[in-house]
C-alpha cells in the first residue's frame, strides 16, 4: 500500500461522483482522485471543474483500486479530500 492509500483512509474524504463534484463546486476539495475507468462524461466534467477551481487531480488505475484505497468494498469513480 502506498502513502496515498493510507491518506485516503485517514483524511476527511468524500467518496463517489455526487459527493466529489459537490465538494469541488463548493471549493472545499484540496485534492481529487479520479479512476481512469470512470464514466468519461463524468470524468471530463470533474476535470473541467478541478481545472477551474485549481484543484489537484490524481489519476488512479481503476475504480476497484480507488474504492480499496478509500477503505470501501466496492469501486469508486472519484473521491475528494476535504480541506481541513
Amino acid at each position: 500500500m502506498s502513502n496515498n492509500e493510507y491518506a485516503l483512509q485517514d483524511a476527511h474524504v468524500k467518496i463517489g461522483t455526487k459527493q466529489t463534484l459537490k465538494t469541488v463546486e463548493l471549493g472545499l476539495a484540496s485534492e481529487v482522485y479520479l479512476a481512469q475507468d470512470a464514466d468519461p462524461r463524468l470524468a471530463s466534467r470533474l476535470l473541467e471543474l478541478c481545472n477551474r477551481r485549481e484543484v489537484k487531480v490524481t489519476l488512479v488505475a481503476t475504480m476497484q483500486e480507488l474504492g480499496k484505497a478509500c477503505g470501501i468494498e466496492v469501486g469508486a469513480a472519484m473521491a475528494a479530500i476535504v480541506k481541513q
